[in-house]
Protein backbone atom coordinates (compact mmCIF):
# COMPACT_ATOMS: atom_id res chain seq x y z
CA UNK A 1 0.00 0.00 0.00
CA UNK A 2 2.38 2.93 -1.24
CA UNK A 3 0.56 5.66 -0.39
CA UNK A 4 -0.36 6.70 3.33
CA UNK A 5 -3.24 6.46 5.25
CA UNK A 6 -5.67 9.17 5.59
CA UNK A 7 -6.48 9.20 9.74
CA UNK A 8 -10.28 9.78 10.62
CA UNK A 9 -12.56 9.43 13.67
CA UNK A 10 -15.37 7.52 12.76
CA UNK A 11 -18.57 7.53 14.73
CA UNK A 12 -20.38 4.62 15.06
CA UNK A 13 -22.95 5.39 17.41
CA UNK A 14 -26.12 3.40 16.39
CA UNK A 15 -24.01 1.88 13.15
CA UNK A 16 -23.60 -2.04 12.22
CA UNK A 17 -20.50 -3.02 12.86
CA UNK A 18 -19.24 -6.77 11.66
CA UNK A 19 -16.52 -8.83 13.48
CA UNK A 20 -15.86 -11.95 12.14
CA UNK A 21 -14.22 -14.29 14.58
CA UNK A 22 -15.15 -14.65 18.11
CA UNK A 23 -11.41 -15.55 19.50
CA UNK A 24 -8.87 -13.45 21.65
CA UNK A 25 -8.83 -10.84 18.94
CA UNK A 26 -12.49 -10.17 18.69
CA UNK A 27 -12.78 -10.07 22.90
CA UNK A 28 -9.73 -7.28 22.43
CA UNK A 29 -11.32 -5.30 19.74
CA UNK A 30 -14.98 -5.44 20.50
CA UNK A 31 -14.86 -3.36 23.94
CA UNK A 32 -13.82 -0.52 21.81
CA UNK A 33 -16.59 -0.84 19.42
CA UNK A 34 -19.42 -0.91 22.25
CA UNK A 35 -17.66 2.30 23.75
CA UNK A 36 -17.98 3.85 20.47
CA UNK A 37 -21.61 2.87 20.48
CA UNK A 38 -21.97 0.13 17.55
CA UNK A 39 -24.32 -2.01 17.09
CA UNK A 40 -21.74 -5.38 16.89
CA UNK A 41 -22.69 -8.25 15.65
CA UNK A 42 -20.18 -11.03 15.88
CA UNK A 43 -20.17 -14.09 13.16
CA UNK A 44 -18.58 -17.03 14.37
CA UNK A 45 -18.93 -20.62 15.30
CA UNK A 46 -17.92 -20.12 19.01
CA UNK A 47 -17.43 -17.44 21.92
CA UNK A 48 -14.68 -16.85 24.09
CA UNK A 49 -16.21 -16.84 27.68
CA UNK A 50 -15.81 -12.82 27.89
CA UNK A 51 -17.47 -12.26 24.62
CA UNK A 52 -20.04 -14.71 25.39
CA UNK A 53 -20.77 -12.44 28.65
CA UNK A 54 -21.45 -9.73 26.17
CA UNK A 55 -23.84 -11.41 25.03
CA UNK A 56 -25.79 -12.47 27.42
CA UNK A 57 -25.85 -8.84 28.42
CA UNK A 58 -27.33 -8.17 25.57
CA UNK A 59 -24.59 -5.39 24.66
CA UNK A 60 -23.81 -7.73 20.98
CA UNK A 61 -25.61 -10.04 18.93
CA UNK A 62 -24.53 -13.36 17.79
CA UNK A 63 -24.73 -15.16 14.75
CA UNK A 64 -23.67 -18.31 15.26
CA UNK A 65 -22.04 -19.97 12.35
CA UNK A 66 -19.54 -19.05 9.73
CA UNK A 67 -18.94 -16.29 7.76
CA UNK A 68 -21.53 -15.69 4.71
CA UNK A 69 -20.87 -12.51 2.17
CA UNK A 70 -24.55 -11.46 2.64
CA UNK A 71 -23.13 -10.59 6.67
CA UNK A 72 -21.57 -8.05 5.24
CA UNK A 73 -24.75 -6.15 3.91
CA UNK A 74 -25.75 -3.08 5.97
CA UNK A 75 -22.28 -2.76 7.87
CA UNK A 76 -20.68 0.20 8.22
CA UNK A 77 -17.31 -1.41 9.00
CA UNK A 78 -16.05 -4.91 9.24
CA UNK A 79 -13.20 -6.61 11.20
CA UNK A 80 -12.14 -9.84 10.47
CA UNK A 81 -10.28 -11.60 13.76
CA UNK A 82 -9.79 -15.30 12.52
CA UNK A 83 -6.63 -17.32 11.77
CA UNK A 84 -7.44 -18.22 8.53
CA UNK A 85 -6.07 -16.29 5.88
CA UNK A 86 -8.37 -18.19 2.90
CA UNK A 87 -11.25 -17.15 5.47
CA UNK A 88 -10.18 -13.79 5.92
CA UNK A 89 -9.71 -13.00 2.14
CA UNK A 90 -13.50 -14.15 1.63
CA UNK A 91 -14.74 -11.48 4.22
CA UNK A 92 -12.01 -8.92 2.78
CA UNK A 93 -13.49 -9.72 -1.09
CA UNK A 94 -17.04 -9.68 0.47
CA UNK A 95 -16.35 -6.28 2.22
CA UNK A 96 -14.52 -4.66 -0.96
CA UNK A 97 -17.66 -5.45 -3.51
CA UNK A 98 -20.21 -4.06 -1.17
CA UNK A 99 -17.58 -0.82 -0.69
CA UNK A 100 -17.07 -1.30 2.98
CA UNK A 101 -14.21 -0.56 4.72
CA UNK A 102 -12.48 -3.72 6.40
CA UNK A 103 -9.41 -4.39 9.14
CA UNK A 104 -7.59 -7.70 8.96
CA UNK A 105 -5.99 -8.92 11.57
CA UNK A 106 -4.00 -11.15 9.92
CA UNK A 107 -2.74 -9.07 7.47
CA UNK A 108 -2.35 -5.66 7.37
CA UNK A 109 -1.30 -5.01 3.77
CA UNK A 110 -4.34 -6.60 2.82
CA UNK A 111 -7.03 -4.79 4.23
CA UNK A 112 -8.47 -1.70 3.80
CA UNK A 113 -8.75 0.26 6.79
CA UNK A 114 -6.01 -0.47 9.99
CA UNK A 115 -7.06 0.27 13.54
CA UNK A 116 -4.18 2.63 15.33
CA UNK A 117 -2.75 1.91 18.61
CA UNK A 118 -4.40 3.78 20.91
CA UNK A 119 -4.52 5.56 24.32
CA UNK A 120 -7.54 7.00 26.39
CA UNK A 121 -7.04 9.61 28.87
CA UNK A 122 -10.19 11.57 30.07
CA UNK A 123 -11.72 12.97 26.84
CA UNK A 124 -8.74 12.98 24.68
CA UNK A 125 -7.94 9.90 22.25
CA UNK A 126 -5.15 9.42 20.81
CA UNK A 127 -4.75 7.18 17.93
CA UNK A 128 -1.09 6.74 16.28
CA UNK A 129 -0.80 4.69 12.89
CA UNK A 130 2.71 3.69 12.63
CA UNK A 131 3.29 3.27 9.05
CA UNK A 132 2.33 -0.23 9.04
CA UNK A 133 4.45 -1.18 11.93
CA UNK A 134 2.28 -1.64 15.28
CA UNK A 135 5.46 -1.57 17.20
CA UNK A 136 6.25 1.48 15.64
CA UNK A 137 2.82 2.67 16.44
CA UNK A 138 2.68 1.15 20.27
CA UNK A 139 6.08 2.59 20.91
CA UNK A 140 5.24 6.30 20.26
CA UNK A 141 1.69 5.26 21.86
CA UNK A 142 3.08 4.74 24.97
CA UNK A 143 5.36 7.92 25.04
CA UNK A 144 2.54 9.69 24.81
CA UNK A 145 0.56 7.79 26.97
CA UNK A 146 3.27 8.27 29.42
CA UNK A 147 3.44 12.20 29.04
CA UNK A 148 -0.39 12.50 29.60
CA UNK A 149 -0.05 10.34 32.13
CA UNK A 150 2.78 12.83 34.21
CA UNK A 151 1.07 16.24 32.46
CA UNK A 152 4.16 16.64 30.33
CA UNK A 153 2.24 16.93 27.34
CA UNK A 154 0.15 20.08 28.37
CA UNK A 155 3.51 21.58 30.73
CA UNK A 156 6.15 21.06 28.38
CA UNK A 157 6.94 21.98 24.70
CA UNK A 158 8.09 18.72 22.48
CA UNK A 159 6.35 15.78 22.96
CA UNK A 160 8.63 13.42 21.29
CA UNK A 161 12.37 13.38 20.42
CA UNK A 162 14.54 11.00 18.04
CA UNK A 163 15.09 8.73 21.56
CA UNK A 164 11.62 6.85 21.55
CA UNK A 165 12.32 3.27 20.81
CA UNK A 166 10.50 1.21 18.33
CA UNK A 167 9.72 -2.14 18.84
CA UNK A 168 8.02 -3.92 21.65
CA UNK A 169 9.16 -2.90 24.89
CA UNK A 170 12.67 -4.23 27.12
CA UNK A 171 11.57 -5.63 30.37
CA UNK A 172 14.27 -5.08 32.53
CA UNK A 173 13.60 -7.59 34.75
CA UNK A 174 13.49 -10.06 32.30
CA UNK A 175 16.73 -12.72 32.15
CA UNK A 176 16.46 -14.16 35.60
CA UNK A 177 18.03 -17.74 35.85
CA UNK A 178 16.16 -20.76 37.17
CA UNK A 179 17.56 -23.98 39.24
CA UNK A 180 17.96 -25.82 35.64
CA UNK A 181 19.63 -23.16 34.49
CA UNK A 182 16.98 -21.84 31.80
CA UNK A 183 16.09 -17.96 31.43
CA UNK A 184 12.71 -17.64 33.46
CA UNK A 185 10.28 -14.57 32.82
CA UNK A 186 8.06 -13.15 35.52
CA UNK A 187 4.91 -12.82 36.57
CA UNK A 188 2.54 -9.59 37.96
CA UNK A 189 -0.75 -10.30 39.27
CA UNK A 190 -2.30 -6.91 38.23
CA UNK A 191 -5.46 -5.29 39.88
CA UNK A 192 -7.53 -3.98 36.81
CA UNK A 193 -10.22 -2.44 39.24
CA UNK A 194 -13.63 -2.27 39.34
CA UNK A 195 -14.69 -1.74 35.84
CA UNK A 196 -13.40 1.97 34.53
CA UNK A 197 -10.58 1.43 32.76
CA UNK A 198 -9.16 4.46 34.66
CA UNK A 199 -9.31 3.20 37.79
CA UNK A 200 -6.11 0.74 37.24
CA UNK A 201 -3.54 2.22 38.69
CA UNK A 202 -0.44 3.76 37.04
CA UNK A 203 2.22 0.82 37.97
CA UNK A 204 -0.70 -1.28 36.67
CA UNK A 205 -0.88 -0.16 33.16
CA UNK A 206 2.23 0.44 32.68
CA UNK A 207 3.39 -3.41 33.44
CA UNK A 208 0.26 -4.23 31.20
CA UNK A 209 2.35 -2.51 28.10
CA UNK A 210 4.84 -4.29 28.64
CA UNK A 211 3.83 -7.87 28.99
CA UNK A 212 4.21 -10.42 26.65
CA UNK A 213 1.39 -12.64 27.50
CA UNK A 214 -2.18 -11.39 29.49
CA UNK A 215 -4.17 -14.01 30.84
CA UNK A 216 -7.37 -11.82 31.74
CA UNK A 217 -10.54 -12.45 33.44
CA UNK A 218 -14.26 -11.71 32.40
CA UNK A 219 -14.55 -8.75 35.05
CA UNK A 220 -11.42 -6.52 34.10
CA UNK A 221 -12.19 -3.25 31.80
CA UNK A 222 -12.56 -4.32 27.89
CA UNK A 223 -10.39 -1.44 27.22
CA UNK A 224 -7.68 -1.76 28.10
CA UNK A 225 -7.30 -4.92 26.14
CA UNK A 226 -7.50 -2.85 22.96
CA UNK A 227 -4.53 -1.28 24.53
CA UNK A 228 -1.92 -4.60 24.53
CA UNK A 229 1.28 -4.75 22.07
CA UNK A 230 -0.09 -6.22 18.91
CA UNK A 231 1.75 -9.34 19.42
CA UNK A 232 0.98 -9.89 23.23
CA UNK A 233 -0.38 -13.35 24.05
CA UNK A 234 -3.96 -12.78 25.00
CA UNK A 235 -5.95 -16.13 27.11
CA UNK A 236 -9.39 -15.62 28.34
CA UNK A 237 -9.26 -16.89 31.75
CA UNK A 238 -12.86 -15.80 31.85
CA UNK A 239 -15.00 -16.86 35.12
CA UNK A 240 -18.65 -16.48 34.01
CA UNK A 241 -20.32 -16.29 37.33
CA UNK A 242 -22.04 -20.05 37.54
CA UNK A 243 -21.08 -20.76 34.04
CA UNK A 244 -18.22 -22.04 31.73
CA UNK A 245 -15.22 -21.33 33.67
CA UNK A 246 -11.24 -22.46 33.09
CA UNK A 247 -10.13 -24.32 36.04
CA UNK A 248 -8.06 -22.75 38.63
CA UNK A 249 -5.17 -25.22 38.07
CA UNK A 250 -5.00 -24.80 34.43
CA UNK A 251 -4.44 -20.84 35.12
CA UNK A 252 -1.57 -21.51 37.80
CA UNK A 253 -0.14 -23.79 34.88
CA UNK A 254 -0.76 -21.25 31.96
CA UNK A 255 1.18 -18.62 34.33
CA UNK A 256 3.84 -20.85 35.32
CA UNK A 257 4.41 -22.73 31.58
CA UNK A 258 4.45 -19.39 29.70
CA UNK A 259 6.78 -18.03 32.36
CA UNK A 260 9.27 -20.73 32.61
CA UNK A 261 9.59 -20.19 28.85
CA UNK A 262 10.77 -16.51 29.82
CA UNK A 263 7.54 -14.25 29.08
CA UNK A 264 6.97 -11.56 31.24
CA UNK A 265 3.09 -12.64 32.55
CA UNK A 266 0.54 -10.14 33.15
CA UNK A 267 -2.65 -11.71 35.56
CA UNK A 268 -5.03 -9.42 35.04
CA UNK A 269 -7.99 -9.48 37.44
CA UNK A 270 -10.91 -7.62 38.22
CA UNK A 271 -11.01 -5.62 41.52
CA UNK A 272 -7.68 -6.69 43.71
CA UNK A 273 -5.67 -9.53 43.04
CA UNK A 274 -6.10 -10.37 46.64
CA UNK A 275 -10.08 -9.29 47.26
CA UNK A 276 -11.55 -12.85 46.52
CA UNK A 277 -9.73 -13.02 43.17
CA UNK A 278 -7.71 -16.15 44.05
CA UNK A 279 -4.29 -14.17 43.78
CA UNK A 280 -2.95 -16.35 46.82
CA UNK A 281 -3.19 -19.45 45.20
CA UNK A 282 -1.29 -18.16 42.08
CA UNK A 283 1.34 -16.49 43.75
CA UNK A 284 2.05 -19.83 45.63
CA UNK A 285 2.06 -21.93 42.12
CA UNK A 286 4.21 -19.47 40.69
CA UNK A 287 7.03 -19.58 43.93
CA UNK A 288 6.56 -23.54 43.67
CA UNK A 289 8.24 -23.39 39.88
CA UNK A 290 10.89 -21.09 40.88
CA UNK A 291 9.32 -17.91 39.22
CA UNK A 292 9.41 -14.37 40.70
CA UNK A 293 5.61 -12.52 41.06
CA UNK A 294 5.15 -9.11 41.56
CA UNK A 295 1.47 -8.13 42.87
CA UNK A 296 0.04 -4.49 42.01
CA UNK A 297 -2.99 -3.90 44.41
CA UNK A 298 -6.14 -2.89 42.64
CA UNK A 299 -8.98 -0.68 43.33
CA UNK A 300 -12.01 -3.46 45.17
CA UNK A 301 -15.93 -2.96 43.92
CA UNK A 302 -16.56 -3.58 47.81
CA UNK A 303 -15.25 0.29 47.84
CA UNK A 304 -15.72 1.87 44.74
CA UNK A 305 -19.01 0.70 43.62
CA UNK A 306 -20.93 2.09 46.76
CA UNK A 307 -18.50 5.08 46.53
CA UNK A 308 -19.99 5.92 42.90
CA UNK A 309 -23.30 5.27 43.85
CA UNK A 310 -23.11 7.83 46.91
CA UNK A 311 -23.10 5.49 49.19
CA UNK A 312 -19.97 5.83 51.81
CA UNK A 313 -19.12 2.17 53.54
CA UNK A 314 -17.85 4.19 56.77
CA UNK A 315 -19.16 7.66 57.78
CA UNK A 316 -18.69 9.37 61.02
CA UNK A 317 -21.53 8.81 63.88
CA UNK A 318 -23.00 6.00 61.69
CA UNK A 319 -20.73 3.42 60.96
CA UNK A 320 -17.29 2.95 62.51
CA UNK A 321 -16.51 -0.55 60.79
CA UNK A 322 -16.99 -1.88 57.18
CA UNK A 323 -17.23 -6.34 56.80
CA UNK A 324 -16.32 -7.48 53.11
CA UNK A 325 -17.73 -10.88 52.95
CA UNK A 326 -18.27 -13.27 49.22
CA UNK A 327 -21.76 -14.72 48.68
CA UNK A 328 -21.04 -16.96 46.07
CA UNK A 329 -22.15 -19.71 48.75
CA UNK A 330 -25.34 -19.94 50.33
CA UNK A 331 -24.78 -19.51 54.65
CA UNK A 332 -25.69 -22.92 55.11
CA UNK A 333 -23.23 -24.07 52.66
CA UNK A 334 -21.27 -26.42 54.18
CA UNK A 335 -17.97 -25.00 52.65
CA UNK A 336 -18.73 -21.35 53.60
CA UNK A 337 -16.75 -20.49 56.24
CA UNK A 338 -18.42 -17.23 56.76
CA UNK A 339 -20.09 -16.59 60.46
CA UNK A 340 -23.56 -15.04 58.93
CA UNK A 341 -24.32 -15.23 62.41
CA UNK A 342 -22.20 -12.80 63.59
CA UNK A 343 -22.28 -10.42 60.99
CA UNK A 344 -26.22 -10.48 61.82
CA UNK A 345 -25.42 -9.15 65.23
CA UNK A 346 -22.73 -6.17 63.73
CA UNK A 347 -23.45 -2.98 63.73
CA UNK A 348 -21.08 -1.68 60.89
CA UNK A 349 -21.80 -1.94 57.10
CA UNK A 350 -21.85 -5.27 55.30
CA UNK A 351 -20.64 -5.29 51.63
CA UNK A 352 -21.29 -8.86 49.68
CA UNK A 353 -19.25 -9.32 46.88
CA UNK A 354 -20.70 -12.12 44.50
CA UNK A 355 -24.01 -12.69 46.29
CA UNK A 356 -26.71 -11.92 44.22
CA UNK A 357 -27.69 -15.56 43.36
CA UNK A 358 -28.08 -16.09 47.09
CA UNK A 359 -29.08 -12.90 48.21
CA UNK A 360 -32.78 -14.54 49.00
CA UNK A 361 -31.39 -16.88 51.71
CA UNK A 362 -28.81 -14.06 52.70
CA UNK A 363 -30.62 -11.68 53.75
CA UNK A 364 -32.96 -14.46 55.53
CA UNK A 365 -30.18 -15.46 57.58
CA UNK A 366 -29.47 -12.12 58.56
CA UNK A 367 -33.31 -11.59 59.34
CA UNK A 368 -33.28 -14.77 61.40
CA UNK A 369 -30.50 -13.44 63.77
CA UNK A 370 -31.33 -10.80 64.50
CA UNK A 371 -30.62 -7.52 61.89
CA UNK A 372 -33.84 -5.80 61.72
CA UNK A 373 -35.96 -6.09 58.90
CA UNK A 374 -36.04 -2.24 57.93
CA UNK A 375 -32.09 -2.00 57.76
CA UNK A 376 -31.40 0.19 54.48
CA UNK A 377 -29.72 -2.19 51.83
CA UNK A 378 -28.33 -1.09 48.40
CA UNK A 379 -27.55 -3.24 45.24
CA UNK A 380 -25.18 -1.39 43.26
CA UNK A 381 -24.73 -3.60 39.58
CA UNK A 382 -21.39 -3.03 37.20
CA UNK A 383 -20.26 0.02 39.68
CA UNK A 384 -17.67 1.92 37.67
CA UNK A 385 -18.46 1.47 34.43
CA UNK A 386 -21.52 3.11 31.86
CA UNK A 387 -23.99 0.38 32.78
CA UNK A 388 -24.40 1.39 36.50
CA UNK A 389 -27.56 1.25 38.10
CA UNK A 390 -28.39 1.38 41.65
CA UNK A 391 -31.11 -0.22 43.89
CA UNK A 392 -32.20 0.82 47.11
CA UNK A 393 -34.44 -0.77 49.27
CA UNK A 394 -34.26 -2.44 52.77
CA UNK A 395 -32.97 -5.84 54.23
CA UNK A 396 -36.68 -7.05 53.97
CA UNK A 397 -37.33 -6.43 50.71
CA UNK A 398 -34.14 -6.37 48.62
CA UNK A 399 -33.98 -9.50 47.08
CA UNK A 400 -37.41 -9.32 45.95
CA UNK A 401 -36.63 -5.87 44.72
CA UNK A 402 -33.85 -6.44 42.83
CA UNK A 403 -35.43 -9.63 41.30
CA UNK A 404 -38.09 -7.56 40.00
CA UNK A 405 -35.48 -5.12 38.64
CA UNK A 406 -33.53 -7.73 36.83
CA UNK A 407 -30.23 -6.45 38.65
CA UNK A 408 -27.48 -9.13 37.12
CA UNK A 409 -23.95 -9.80 38.04
CA UNK A 410 -21.26 -8.13 39.12
CA UNK A 411 -23.08 -7.08 41.73
CA UNK A 412 -22.13 -5.59 44.89
CA UNK A 413 -24.78 -5.39 48.09
CA UNK A 414 -24.46 -3.06 50.78
CA UNK A 415 -26.52 -3.53 54.06
CA UNK A 416 -26.18 -0.88 56.96
CA UNK A 417 -27.36 2.45 57.76
CA UNK A 418 -24.84 4.26 55.97
CA UNK A 419 -27.13 3.61 52.77
CA UNK A 420 -29.55 6.17 53.29
CA UNK A 421 -26.61 8.67 54.71
CA UNK A 422 -26.18 10.91 51.65
CA UNK A 423 -28.63 11.97 49.07
CA UNK A 424 -29.39 10.13 46.19
CA UNK A 425 -27.90 13.12 44.36
CA UNK A 426 -24.79 12.44 45.80
CA UNK A 427 -23.95 9.73 43.45
CA UNK A 428 -21.17 10.46 41.09
CA UNK A 429 -21.55 9.51 37.00
CA UNK A 430 -19.17 6.78 36.55
CA UNK A 431 -16.90 7.00 33.19
CA UNK A 432 -18.61 5.26 30.27
CA UNK A 433 -17.09 2.11 29.40
CA UNK A 434 -17.68 -1.03 27.95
Amino acid sequence: MGANPYPLGLRLAGHRVLMVGGGAVATRRVPALLDAGALVEVVAPELTPALRAQVDAGRVRWTERRFEPADVDGAWLVQVAVDDPVAAEEVSAAALERRVFCVRADDRTAASAWTPAVVRHGAVTVAVLGGGDPHRAVAVRDAIRDHLTDGTLVRKGPLLSDSVVEGPPVNAELGRTGRDGRTVGRVALVGSGPGDPELITVKGRRLLAEADVVVADRLVPGLLLDELRPDAELVDASKIPYGPARTQEEINRILVERALAGAFVVRLKGGDPYVFGRGGEEALACAAAGVPVTVIPGVSSSIAAPALAGIPVTHRGVAHEFTVVSGHLPPDDPASLVDWAALARLRGTLVVLMGLKNLAAITATLLAHGREPGTPTAVVQEGTTGAQRSLRATLGTVADAARTANIRPPAVVVVGDVVGTLPTTASVAPTPTA
